[in-house]
Formats: C-alpha cells, structure tokens, sequence
C-alpha cells in the first residue's frame, strides 16, 4: 500500500479557518482512566514492596528477568566500555555535542545561577543563596527509540548546577541496551543508572528501595505511564514537566528551499504518531512546493508509516496574510520548537514571544537543536511555552532568601512587622518583633 502525507491544508482568510484551526490544535494531556487506575497501582506497590515489586514489574513490562534490582545497576566500567567499543565518528561526535551543551550551560549558570547580597543602609544583609540538590533522578526513554541526546541534555546540566549525585534509570525491553545511550552516559557523568522504565522506575526514583536511592527531583520524557507517574508522585519529589508530543512550527518567507522545510516537518513527524508539524506562510505557491517535497520525500523515510500518521492525524499547512499575521498565530500556538525559515530572521524574532527554542534563518534545523548546538532540547510543549522554560542549570537548583537584621535595622522593620502583625491578629509575630525594639517588652 502506497503512503501519503496530506497535512490539513487552511488559509487565515477562510470563514471557518478558527474552528478548524482549534481543532487540529487540540491535544488532550489527560491520561485515561485505565492508565492512571495501573499507575496508581504501580506506585503504591513500589512504595511498600520496595526492590521486589520493582522486579516483578520489570520483568512483566520489559521481558527482563533479573535476580535482583542490583543486578540492573550498569557499572561504571560498562558505562565506560560501552563508550570505548564505539566507532570512532560516535565517540567523537558524542563528545562534540557534549562539550557544546556543557558550554551552553556553563554560560547559562553564570548569568543567572549566583548568589548574591547587598546591605541596606541600616547595616541588614539581604540575598539569596543559590544551591543545587543533592540527588536527581533522569529518565531516558527506551521504547520505539533509543536517545543519548536525552542523557546529555538531562544529565550535563546537572552536573553543571553541581547536583552531587545524577541516578539514571533507562528501559531495555528484552535486555537490549543501546551502546549509545550507556556512552553517553560516561560522558555526562552520570552517578549510578539502572535499567529500569515506567511507572516502577518513577516510583523508585520517588520513594526509593533498598537498593534505587531517593531523589529530590525526576526530569526527563516518557509514554503516557511515565507522565502520569510524574504527575502522581509531585510533592514527593520535584520534576521538571509533564511532556507531551513534540511539536514544530515553521513559519517560512518562501525563501528557504522547499525540501529542507519538508523534511523539518518530518523530523518531529517521526518521532510519533501524535507529534504535530505546522507550516506558516503567506505563498500559497511555496506550500504547494512544499507539499510536492511531501509526496516526493515520504517514500524514502524508514519511519515513513509514523510520518504519514502525525502529518495526516495533526500536521498542517495554513497560510497567513503576511509574515506578521504568522508571527501572531505562533504566539497562540506557543510550539515546542519554532524554526523562522526566511533571508531576514532578526526582523521577525522580536515578534515572537511564546516557543521553547527559537530557531533562527534557513540553516538552523531544529535538529541541531536536538543534538548539539547546546541549548537544551528539553522544551515545554502543548503550549506551556506561554509560562514554562527550556530544561537548564536552575531547575538543578534552589533558592534559599539570605536576611540579617542589623540593631539598628529592626528598630525600624520591628514596628513595619508590629504594626501588620497586630492587623492579622497575629500577637506572638508581633511580640517577636516588639521584644528586639529599644525598650520593648
């Protein structure tokens, strides 16, 4: 049977272009009910049978059999192994991307992840202490795919933040590990990695065993049981996001050529089923162009049957008025990954105000962005951009508030505090600040 990619083809000025629009937008978050109902299951099992219930649903969900939870612990030196036994283009390019996104973070730490004080007239220190967490937990899908960019991105920014231990745990369904994935995991610096997934990892992560160690915080993507895991055991632990199908937006000036955008579609297309690729553009020729590198390119993808589905189930072609009316729409849809495929990107970019990670003029693939260019590819999705923020060195760390009262200080504050405390029927706040005053009490 012959495949074929027809992404719902709109233009702004059409009178039923918002339901329709709104329509192909719209993804639920919502798990159903049968998978929150097992989840639940899961996690309270971990939580009281530990290492054994761990086992049990490993060995249901991954085929893999196992005599101990420590028996799924990947050592050091296998880690290391792994890295020494790939070919030579691997390594290399494995340590390209990895010094890239240390460079990145590096930076992004210095400009935002220091403590600092000042003192006030009166003498009273004020500030914030910036810390990292002592343990995070990074999971590493290993389903349909396998993904060391995923054990760089989580991993490296941690280290960076200075987290003193990184627990990584990864699915090898049937025993399968991926080379690639236990390398990067080398390079990163990860602490201990488990090969464990789902919603058992999760809740080892969260409660832990007598063998996972409890962590502070989970960051990384999962399937719909993973998400819900997260969601569940929030409060417990910190996590970074609940992560829903990945998402590309291109708004294109008809200058960039028309296969190099196709294929950006399908480079999120791939990823699945539910993955969403909208193209933006005023030329109603070039998303003509575009579609025929559609019809031509389709066949020769080895995802092909994925791609179709994601382009035909949630992919389209709308186009605008002009580049600014684009500009307006990505601010609603607020995408994951936005690419501006035109000869002028600096002119449009300060238009935009809501995506993950912008990319910049016809030479910038999200790719890139995916593997080395160094920012994060940990991006807020289903239009979470609006409020949420790129995976980085400060979701490693937390903020404690620095105040040293001067004597002189809490004469003054000690009466502000009295004063407002009395207001709220507080008495014992307001005696606290009245006994440091002169003369008080």
């Amino acid at each position: 049977m012959t495949l074929s990619a027809r992404p719902l083809r709109l233009t702004t000025d059409q009178a039923d272009f918002e339901p329709r629009f709104r329509e192909r937008l719209h993804w639920s978050a919502d798990t159903d009910a049968e998978v929150e109902q097992r989840v639940a299951a899961i996690l309270a099992d971990v939580q009281k049978r530990g290492d054994a219930a761990v086992l049990e649903y490993t060995r249901r969900f991954d085929g893999l059999d196992a005599a101990s939870v420590g028996a799924l612990e990947l050592t050091p030196a296998e880690l290391k192994a792994a890295f020494e036994a790939l070919p030579a283009d691997q390594r290399e390019a494995l340590q390209a991307a990895a010094a890239r996104v240390r460079s990145y973070h590096e930076a992004q730490r210095r400009a935002s992840g220091e403590s600092w004080s000042y003192r006030d007239a009166d003498g009273t220190l004020l500030g914030q202490k910036v810390t990292p967490l002592d343990r995070v937990g990074i999971y590493v899908p290993g389903g349909k795919a396998a993904y060391p960019s995923s054990v760089l991105m989580n991993a490296i920014p941690a280290h960076v933040a200075g987290v003193g231990e990184i627990i990584m745990v990864v699915p090898t369904p049937r025993g399968e590990k991926n080379p690639l994935v236990l390398a990067a995991a080398h390079v990163a610096g990860v602490s201990r990695a488990f090969t464990l997934g789902g919603a058992q990892a999760v809740a080892a992560l969260a409660y832990g065993t007598a063998t996972v160690p409890r962590v502070d915080k989970i960051t990384g993507p999962g399937n719909a049981y993973v998400a819900s895991a997260k969601r569940r055991v929030f409060g417990q632990v910190g996590i970074d996001m609940i992560a829903g199908p990945s998402e590309i937006l291109v708004l294109a000036d008809g200058s960039t050529p028309a296969d190099w955008v196709a294929m950006d579609l399908f480079s999120q297309a791939e990823h699945d089923e539910l993955a969403q690729s909208v193209l933006l553009c005023p030329d109603a020729s070039y998303l003509d162009r575009v579609q025929a590198e559609i019809d031509r390119l389709l066949p020769q993808m080895p995802r092909a049957a994925i791609i179709a589905a994601s382009l035909n189930g949630r992919g389209a072609l709308i186009q605008t008025r002009n580049m600014e009316e684009a500009c307006a729409i990505s601010n609603r849809i607020a995408p994951e990954h936005l690419e501006i495929a035109s000869s002028e990107p600096g002119r449009w970019e300060p238009l935009l105000r809501h995506a993950g990670a912008i990319f910049l003029g016809s030479y910038t693939s999200e790719s890139l962005g995916d593997y080395c260019a160094g920012p994060n590819h940990v991006l807020p999705t289903s239009s979470t951009a609006r409020f949420s923020s790129p995976l980085g060195v400060y979701d490693f760390q937390k903020r404690s508030s620095l105040i040293e009262v001067s004597e002189s200080g809490a004469q003054t504050l000690g009466r502000i505090a009295s004063v407002l405390a009395h207001g709220e029927g507080l008495q014992a706040h307001a005696r606290a600040a009245e006994m440091r005053l002169k003369g008080g009490a």
